[in-house]
């Protein structure tokens, strides 16, 4: 007899750190999560952990990645959790440093060998270890050893409050695994690096510039592998660009509003996620407080169909089910998850009237296991 069981973890932060208004998270939290009704059960909750406001899923090991961000500190951590795939409940395995300050994003590479981290950075740039991004070797039973690779960016952007200096936010691999991009939002940039899948090694291979005070946040890849989409915190926009991986190569394609023209001001874009067939983007809109349905044409070009109000406010963070049909999104200043409807035609969200109450969340990951 086959099945399926999917598990939903939610981090935020649990102590005061200046650019959260709360800190009402207790840890980590573990939930069940039902494929076919989007309803959502508690299974257990991890404490002992400071500030995990950022979950990546190793799937392949059935484990968490998960960064402490804690203002003050020169490094942030990364720590590893193995899930019980029968209850999905978690059990620490290890940490290590991330060599920089405001542990932002993790990601893993295509073979999830290696972890990825990007560090936002809010210490002078003088204060040591000050790297941009670190690379992370994974050990068989999920946990992290010592870094192997790392860089650090240097230079500011056009605002002077968020451009001040380089603030890493976002690092991926390309789908062939050969490189790594990340989202630069201090300069404007999205920096390529070369990237050795047998020993983690990166060299920097190029970078490519969105508008000027854009302030890229998050991307992802379109499933072909030839177009990336990056959400614009600053001036709350979307731009595509083209991909070559032969030549690590990204072309700006064009750039559109992720607010209606009625929106005004006050609104900074934050997640983006992309449905499986590569139809539609939906992006985050903290102020705003909506998701924007964007459709997409094979070219990179973008239509902004509707925003749709997120259920709460500032939705810092949301994330598709395994099965597509699901929408889930955290609205950080109301400490509610809220669960929508995806209509895989359409790309249209609609409630579907679960929602969860849970302290200041600022990050929400899925895993689905195949039972035998």
């Amino acid at each position: 007899m086959s099945g399926q069981r999917t598990f939903l973890y939610v981090g935020g932060p649990t102590r005061p750190t200046p650019y959260y208004p709360t800190h009402n998270a207790k840890g980590i939290s573990a939930f069940s999560f039902d494929q076919a009704t989007g309803a959502i059960t508690p299974v257990g909750l991890i404490e002992g952990i400071d500030n995990p406001t950022w979950i990546g899923v190793d799937a392949k090991r059935k484990v968490l990645h998960v960064n402490s961000e804690v203002f003050g500190w020169n490094e942030g951590t990364v720590s590893a959790y193995a899930i019980d795939p029968a209850d999905g409940t978690l059990s620490y395995i290890n940490k290590q440093p991330t060599l920089g300050s405001i542990a932002a994003f993790n990601s893993h590479d295509r073979n999830a060998n290696f972890l990825l981290v990007a560090n936002y950075s809010l210490t002078a740039e003088g204060e040591l270890p000050n790297k941009a991004i670190a690379v992370l070797p994974i050990r068989e039973d999920g946990g992290l050893k010592a870094a192997v690779s790392d860089a650090t960016h240097a230079g500011t952007g056009p605002d002077p409050e968020r451009q001040e200096r380089p603030h890493p936010h976002c690092v991926r691999v390309t789908p062939d695994n050969r490189y790594i991009v990340v989202a630069d939002l201090g300069l404007d940039l999205l920096v390529v690096y070369r990237f050795d899948a047998q020993t983690g090694a990166i060299t920097r291979a190029g970078a490519a510039s969105v508008p000027a005070g854009a302030g890229p946040r998050h991307f992802v890849f379109h499933p072909r592998g030839n177009l990336l989409y990056v959400a614009n915190e600053l001036d709350s926009t979307v731009s595509s660009f083209a991909f070559e991986a032969d030549q690590a190569k990204l072309t700006l394609v064009s750039t559109i509003s992720a607010l209606p023209e009625s929106a005004g001001s006050g609104s900074f874009c934050s997640e983006i996620a992309i449905s499986a067939d590569g139809a539609y983007l939906y992006v985050g809109n903290r102020g705003h407080d909506t998701i924007g349905v964007i459709a997409l044409d094979s070219e990179g070009g973008m239509v902004l169909e509707h925003n749709v109000p997120c259920g709460g406010q500032f939705p810092r963070h949301f994330a598709i089910d395994p099965s597509g049909n699901f929408l889930v999104a955290a609205s950080q200043n109301s400490d509610k998850l809220v669960v929508f409807a995806v209509n895989k035609e359409s790309g249209e969200l609609t409630p579907t009237g679960t929602e969860i109450q849970i302290g200041t969340p600022t990050c929400v990951a899925f895993l689905q296991i195949d039972e035998a």
